[in-house]
């Protein structure tokens, strides 16, 4: 009862924050004009703010909400096949290798938007998955503890690899290369949204339809054995569903940091951990998240956009404090 009443709450305040990310923003729209211009009363709306809603803040809106989703269910994911609190995207370094397959092939080829540079942020990630396995090793038992060490050191390993490709890159184009890499909706457009969308929604199915293995892999290495899982099998599985999920959105956003970390944590405090309906609210939390953020990004600074991930990782580094120093006060106790 407790898990229903909260996922129509999530759906009410998804509603209410999908309608204001249509309306707030440098242009600021009515509400009259957001639902007149939704529901095909152009003239009464304006062939302005029509133009606003449907052609800029309305893809803009979605690829926010369809980002936060996949970054939290990809948090989710490493967190419960590592059984660590910590495990995020953006820490383990997957997030890091997917900007550094982007930046190659935008520096290499040019190539501002499209299937290729999901493709190279995929390959990525891929490569990032790859070393953390080979670093941390494929005995189960130093597997989980070492992981989080691994992916922070690749983290930084990849960002020096970005940070060199922008060195050598041309000097007119490092700075919209630089402006990606911090994260950005503004370049959402309608023909873009599909392979995300589709990401993200097949991603979701296969993770309800593999839950119980999940759950079980809660209970330990030995006892998801003992229930007939294949445990490293899954986790394998798993990273690549977390690297797919993580490459989607980094090619179309650029590095944003810290959501795949929060989000989880969030959703645990109220829910617990383990059903299929704490899988949903936390996609859906993890969309209304990214829907404010990009709220917030539009008008925090006058005239010009704040980055994506300079907000989240701002928020999420305090949030990454706070929950070292719980843990830490809870051993202690």
């Amino acid at each position: 009862m407790k898990s229903s009443w909260l996922l129509s709450l999530v759906l009410s305040v998804l509603v209410v924050s999908f309608i204001s990310a249509l309306t707030i923003g440098a242009a600021d729209l009515t509400f009259n004009q957001v639902l007149l211009s939704l529901f095909g009363n152009v003239d009464e709306a304006g062939t302005v703010a029509h133009s606003i809603i449907w052609q800029l803040r309305m893809p803009r809106s979605i690829l926010a909400f369809v980002a936060g989703c996949g970054l939290a269910m990809a948090g989710l994911i490493l967190q419960t096949i590592t059984r660590n609190p910590l495990a995020d995207p953006y820490l383990f370094g997957i997030s890091s290798g997917a900007s550094f397959g982007v930046v190659i092939v935008m520096t290499l080829t040019g190539v501002g938007f499209g299937f290729y540079l999901s493709f190279a942020a995929f390959l990525g990630s891929l490569l990032a998955i790859g070393l953390l396995l080979l670093i941390a090793g494929f005995n189960r038992h130093q597997q989980v503890e070492s992981m989080l060490l691994a992916g922070v050191a690749l983290s930084f390993l990849f960002s020096s690899f970005t940070s060199l490709m922008l060195y050598w890159s041309d000097p007119q184009a490092v700075s919209a290369i630089l402006f990606w890499t911090l994260g950005s909706f503004s370049r959402a457009q309608w023909d873009l949204l599909w392979l995300p969308c589709l990401v993200v929604v097949s991603c979701l199915g296969l993770m309800l339809a593999k839950q119980r293995q999940l759950n079980a892999v809660l209970l330990g290495d030995e006892g998801a054995v003992t229930l007939g899982v294949n445990v490293n099998r899954l986790r394998i599985t798993m990273l690549l569903l977390s690297s797919i999920l993580t490459a989607s959105i980094v090619a179309l956003c650029g590095g944003i940091g810290f959501v795949g970390l929060m989000i989880p944590h969030i959703v645990r405090f109220f829910i617990g951990q383990g059903g299929r309906l704490s899988l949903i609210i936390t996609a859906l939390v993890g969309g209304v998240f990214m829907l404010w953020v990009d709220i917030a990004s539009r008008v925090i600074l006058d005239n010009q956009e704040l980055p994506i991930g300079i907000i989240t990782a701002a928020v999420g580094s305090l949030f990454f404090l706070t929950l070292l120093y719980v843990r830490k006060h809870e051993s202690v106790i």
